[in-house]
């Protein structure tokens, strides 16, 4: 067995994030009405719809080329800050993947941390900043470390997924300090943030698609 992500599993982790934020869809649009303008969900239903989309009329590719059209069609077809956000976060990945069929698992750790970089620099987001970037830090540094303790892919997904959804509960009881949820001030205590709800989407995709 070898840990290589190919670009057929890296394909499949698109649609299978794209399924489910359509499941969720309804889900998020309601976190988002408590702190947010409630289009979270429809949001990225319709630039997840637009992604796959945008991979079915691709065609072959590697990697990298793939995650880059993946992030340019959700810069240009989802709106609020979502769409920047998680444009950002496939787009730096595609870079730092370059045109290759396959990745090793390390080159994954590679991707996800230019990724999330890529969030901090679009929406300057610190931990406990009530935003995505709590589901997906946590997320990113289990995974690295659990290769670092030599974990198979398979098991350094599964504490990513774990820390992910650690990260999405510990959101509730934060006070928001970015986006419009910051605006509420200690109303927005009390809900979790959509945002790192549908990163928590994200992390479990991977989990279940990249072994």
């Amino acid at each position: 067995m070898t840990d290589d992500v190919t670009t057929v599993a890296l394909d499949a982790w698109v649609r299978r994030f794209a399924e489910l934020i359509a499941q969720e869809r309804d889900h998020l649009t309601e976190l988002d009405s408590a702190i947010g303008d409630a289009d979270h969900g429809a949001n990225l239903d319709r630039g997840m719809t637009a992604a796959v989309a945008s991979l079915d009329d691709l065609g072959p590719a590697g990697a990298g080329p793939m995650l880059t059209k993946v992030g340019m069609t959700l810069v240009s077809t989802v709106g609020g800050a979502s769409g920047p956000l998680y444009g950002t976060l496939f787009l730096r990945m595609g870079t730092v993947l370059g045109d290759v069929p396959s990745v090793s698992a390390e080159q994954l750790g590679a991707a996800l941390r230019a990724g999330l970089d890529g969030v901090v620099a679009r929406g300057k987001a610190q931990a406990e900043d009530k935003t995505m970037y709590d589901a997906f830090a946590p997320a990113v540094d289990a995974f690295e470390a659990g290769l670092k303790d030599g974990l198979g892919l398979a098991d350094a997904l599964g504490r990513a997924r774990a820390a992910a959804d650690e990260g999405r509960d510990a959101t509730t009881p934060m006070l928001a300090r970015k986006g419009r949820a910051s605006y509420l001030g200690e109303r927005s205590v009390g809900h979790q943030d959509p945002g790192a709800t549908s990163v928590a989407l994200l992390v479990a995709a991977a989990a279940d698609t990249l072994r």
